[in-house]
């Protein structure tokens, strides 16, 4: 054996999405929505339960962005009930913004939501190194936190779908649909991270390399948020 250190395989998947991300690959798939699908979503009339389900599955099993998050949410979290909970704010906020700003119009500055959203990254890594216990001396509270960015995500995916011009004729039920989907698509995400961080937290490297995880993490948030005020900046 040499001296060198064998990196756990759960940083490796962290240094590989922080690679892509760099590449600028990844902003060709912001929110997982596909240019195939984008034109579908564009001319498709009446409703369309099943397609947009698979829509919102697809979405959220791709979107970078949101699986960061999650995977930073659950880092430290070890009892399915503080799993689920959490994971029910995020989907509550999620869920509410999408369907708001979607049947209201509203809407925002999609580089703006999504630089947020990179913060919400970057945010959950300093929490899960403690930064803010150190930095300030106080543990900001978690569960608001999450529910807050999850309300930014849904967002931003919000503003996202307006730019599509989707047709009227049926569209709440297609809205409700893919929110089905999205939430299904985070049900399989987070079992496979489950999966994954099950295996790591079984070996001795879980503590070794939570740090440099966590830092890879708020490195690629940081990353995300980068694209985006560029993006901003040049728009």
């Amino acid at each position: 054996m040499s001296g060198k250190k064998a990196y756990h395989p759960m940083v490796w998947v962290l240094l590989t999405i922080l690679l892509f991300l760099a590449t600028g690959i990844a902003d060709a798939y912001a929110h997982g929505v596909a240019e195939g699908d984008q034109g579908y979503v564009q001319e498709v009339t009446g409703v369309q339960f099943m397609p947009f389900m698979y829509l919102g599955a697809k979405h959220m099993v791709t979107g970078y962005d949101h699986l960061l998050f999650l995977f930073g949410v659950i880092f430290f979290l070890y009892r399915m009930k503080d799993i689920g909970l959490y994971v029910t704010l995020f989907a509550v906020g999620h869920s509410t913004t999408m369907l708001f700003g979607v049947l209201t119009g509203i809407s925002a500055n999609a580089y703006i939501i999504d630089a947020i959203i990179g913060l919400s990254v970057v945010y959950k890594a300093l929490d899960n190194l403690g930064a803010y216990r150190r930095w300030f001396g106080v543990q900001p509270n978690t569960k608001v936190a999450t529910l807050v960015f999850g309300l930014f995500h849904g967002f931003g995916l919000a503003t996202k779908i307006q730019e599509f011009e989707m047709s009227k004729d049926g569209l709440l039920p297609n809205l409700i649909a893919f929110n089905i989907g999205v939430e299904i698509g985070q049900l399989l995400a987070l079992f496979a991270i489950l999966i994954l961080m099950g295996f790591w937290r079984k070996t001795q490297g879980f503590a070794r390399y939570a740090f440099a995880a966590n830092v890879l993490l708020m490195t690629a948030g940081f990353v995300l948020v980068g694209y985006q005020l560029t993006g901003l900046a040049i728009a």
